[in-house]
């Protein structure tokens, strides 16, 4: 019996261009209202026309965008059945989570410890923090200046009634944040996914094995190595199931809020958008062309991690797949492995952006005006607030919330953004994994231990398949 052939290039390039087609007209007819139930079929026929033109590719990235919108389209047709997919993404988050501390763990103290980096340490932790620092004030200043220039606060009509805060919005101090980069029980540590403390404690361990003689350094670090290539493994394997975890995320937001509730909000979501697009143009391009760091290899490699932050609003869900990219685009593993997880706490760009947008949208829609001085205050307070909470649960709305209290902002208007919070979401969580992935490589220049290979060299190492 004879296998079936799969669809010639041509065939699936006519299918997709047949599936594009069938979509477009299903989207104006529901859009204008016009035979509704056939426009949910013809939207339904493009999407399964695409697929022959998908399983040519085998791309993750394509597959993760594709799944994307087919859960966008089951949210909206089918809000009962999307309200039961949640639980897929959730699986696919407890995978992630599973291997991010080991795999930190292993690949720093073997970075360390098999490579005798402990001059390097201090030295890169360094450029790091100040690479963060200034990365991420310019972010709440284009923040700043966005939403002052598109004032989308302005005129928004406040609910009646807002429910309260679901989070308590208090500001630690100083000292509590530096505490908070220190495990008190790795452990716990562990557990609770703090994964700034785990690359502490990996540093330490890998500068305590590295001093050990080398007949008893060895061995362990043989065990460590085949446990990091291990968790690296385990990434590919996982990464099969991103395109079904991004699907059904997406379906359960589009089911769960509808589109409707958001057309109030969406000038502050394009406003966002825009700030991202400048900020990427404006800050991070300039950043990779100074460092001379190639554009068009950086951007394959991080493509798809990206894509996966984009669509699962989880950074640490990119993380291994970052980690990986990161050390096949060239960043030696202990530097990947040390700067990312750093970032997830010191250098979230698009939070940076999101943070200043938000409270003076909040301060626009409660009808204040904010002088120079107070947003200058207001700056310095998300500046110094957005530190060390990346393991606190909705720790964006934590510090708005927090900021918001300082400066004598209600808090409803904040409350607002929480319907289109999602929609945000995902290009602050996928502007946080570039910003991240990028740190690590610029830092991995400065110290000259980047080495940039091929472009083949990086589209084998992706791999290209789900």
């Amino acid at each position: 019996m004879q296998t079936p052939k799969k669809p010639s290039r041509r065939t699936s390039h006519l299918l997709s261009l047949a599936g594009l087609l069938s979509f477009a007209i299903g989207i104006a007819s529901g859009w204008f209202g016009v035979f509704a139930s056939a426009a949910v079929y013809l939207r339904w026929s493009g999407l399964i026309l695409f697929v022959p033109f998908l399983l040519r590719k085998r791309s993750l990235m394509l597959w993760t965008f594709f799944a994307m919108i087919v859960g966008s389209e089951l949210g909206a047709d089918f809000p009962g059945v999307a309200s039961q997919t949640h639980f897929l993404g959730e699986i696919f988050l407890r995978l992630i989570r599973v291997i991010v501390a080991p795999l930190i763990f292993a690949t720093i103290t073997t970075g360390i410890a098999g490579h005798d980096h402990l001059g390097g340490v201090g030295r890169v932790a360094l450029k790091a923090l100040i690479y963060f620092e200034a990365v991420t004030t310019l972010g709440l200043l284009i923040g700043t200046v966005a939403m002052n220039l598109s004032r989308a606060g302005v005129g928004i009509v406040l609910p009646a009634f807002i429910p309260s805060a679901p989070v308590v919005a208090t500001e630690p101090g100083w000292q509590q944040l530096i505490l908070n980069i220190f495990p008190e029980n790795i452990a716990l540590a562990v557990a609770q996914n703090q994964i700034l403390q785990v690359a502490v404690f990996s540093i330490a361990f890998g500068i305590a094995l590295a001093q050990l003689p080398q007949e008893k350094r060895v061995p362990l670090i043989s065990v460590l190595q085949s446990l990091a290539d291990t968790m690296l493994g385990m990434t590919r394997i996982i990464m099969y199931a991103a395109p079904v975890a991004a699907g059904a995320a997406l379906a359960f937001t589009v089911g769960g809020m509808g589109l409707a509730t958001l057309l109030p909000l969406l000038k502050l979501v394009a406003t966002y958008y825009a700030a991202l697009t400048i900020f990427l143009l404006l800050v991070l391009v300039p950043i990779l062309l100074i460092s001379r760091i190639p554009l068009r290899r950086f951007i394959a490699a991080i493509a798809e991690p990206a894509a996966i932050g984009f669509a699962t609003t989880t950074s640490e869900a990119a993380l291994p797949l970052a980690l990986e990219r990161m050390e096949a685009f060239g960043v030696p593993r202990w530097i990947a492995s040390f700067v990312i997880p750093a970032g997830y706490s010191f250098n979230m760009d698009g939070s940076s952006i999101y943070l200043s947008m938000a409270a003076i949208f909040a301060a626009q829609a409660a009808g204040i005006s904010l002088s120079v001085g107070q947003q200058i205050l207001m700056l310095a307070t998300l500046l110094l607030a957005s530190k060390g909470v990346a393991g606190v649960p909705r720790a964006v709305l934590v510090i708005l919330l927090a900021t918001a209290n300082s400066l004598h902002i209600p808090t409803a208007p904040i409350l607002m953004i929480l319907g289109v919070d999602t929609l945000m979401d995902m290009g602050r969580t996928s502007m946080n994994v570039i910003g991240n992935c990028m740190a690590s490589a610029v830092v991995a220049q400065w110290e000259g231990e980047l080495n940039v290979p091929s472009q083949t060299a990086i589209a084998n190492s992706n791999g290209g398949t789900v």
